[in-house]
């Protein structure tokens, strides 16, 4: 969702664009299915990294594209996020003195026990151009002593994505809604470690979240991560609805037509506030705290009494009120390719 905006506006100004696919999302409803969707060609280079832990994949990373720069010799290379692909790939890149722009920089939670975090710091000290989503990143960065000629603020691709596609998004299967399901529904989304890899928080959330199916529909496209840790603790879904990962389409169409969304993922908390369906976050903090100033998203950590308060003002018709963030316009990726150019 965030190579494609910024991948097209580079295109029509003619820039020789080498896409390279790390594979370190291997799922293919979470990798080859973005492709087809956001109209990205097929990648130049696959390093087919797979899954590890994070030493490995990112050792896995920088060893697989070293030879690929070396090979290649770009001007710049562009990283996203904060996935163990974007501090690999920075961390390769200043070994061999090419330039990075990081699509996404500034943004902290301020919790190092996130491996996020630690990708984002070091991305972040390590890059040449910092391509901002919002005004809290440029105050992070600067505080962190990174010069200002360096931080651009551009706004948000991920909305770029979702801005282009929702229309197509609202057209599938009932505006949105797979066959069979209610009208009302909260959707989940559930993949950090934090909150999947311990039998006991995973146990409280899913009770929370059986608490929530008595209200509501819950429709719950479950990460392979989280799917395989629910077996493994042999743990109780109930009449929740876990389903397959859904394709970008499919779930930004079940996102825009939601009573509620609660997640732990970062671009979900975005998402939702650009389309104004109130978000309830199962983290004690966020990187994207301007979801929370400006926004619909209301962090409610694991606390069960804080879930169904908030959730009982949105079943009432009181669920916080958003605005969509400055520069949060679909046009962040053309800003980009303009900074590129100069």
């Amino acid at each position: 969702m965030k190579v494609a905006p910024v991948m097209n506006a580079l295109k029509t100004r003619k820039h020789v664009q080498t896409l390279i696919h790390t594979g370190q999302h291997y799922d293919a409803n979470m990798s080859d299915v973005f492709f087809e969707q956001l109209c990205i060609p097929a990648p130049d280079v696959n390093l087919a990294v797979g899954t590890g832990s994070h030493a490995r994949q990112t050792a896995e990373i920088m060893t697989r594209l070293e030879p690929v720069l070396l090979e290649g010799k770009p001007d710049i290379v562009l990283v996203y996020g904060d996935v163990n692909s974007t501090v690999a790939s920075a961390l390769v890149c200043a070994k061999l003195g090419v330039r990075v722009g990081h699509v996404e920089a500034g943004l902290r939670s301020f919790d190092r026990s996130m491996p996020e975090e630690i990708n984002r710091l070091v991305t972040d000290q390590l890059a040449d151009m910092l391509f901002t989503p919002s005004e809290d990143g440029d105050v992070n960065l600067q505080k962190e002593g990174i010069p200002a000629e360096r931080i651009f603020l551009v706004g948000n691709v991920m909305i770029d994505s979702l801005v282009k596609l929702l229309p197509a998004a609202q057209r599938q299967n009932r505006n949105g809604l797979p066959e069979g399901y209610a009208e009302r529904y909260a959707l989940v989304t559930l993949h950090r470690p934090a909150n999947v890899d311990d039998g006991v928080i995973l146990k409280r959330i899913l009770q929370s979240l059986l608490e929530v199916s008595q209200d509501l529909s819950v429709i719950f496209p479950a990460h392979p991560r989280t799917r395989k840790r629910i077996a493994d603790f042999g743990l109780h879904s109930g009449q929740l609805q876990i389903v397959d990962p859904l394709s970008y389409l499919e779930f930004l169409g079940m996102q825009s037509r939601a009573t509620v969304v609660i997640t732990d993922s970062g671009g979900v908390q975005e998402e939702t506030t650009y389309l104004g369906v109130p978000c309830l976050t199962l983290r004690e903090n966020t990187e994207r705290p301007v979801t929370v100033s400006l926004g619909t998203n209301v962090l409610v950590g694991r606390d069960p009494d804080k879930l169904r308060s908030e959730l009982s003002r949105v079943l009432a018709g009181n669920a916080k009120k958003g605005t969509v963030p400055p520069l949060w316009d679909g046009h962040a990726g053309e800003r980009i390719a303009v900074l590129l150019a100069g």
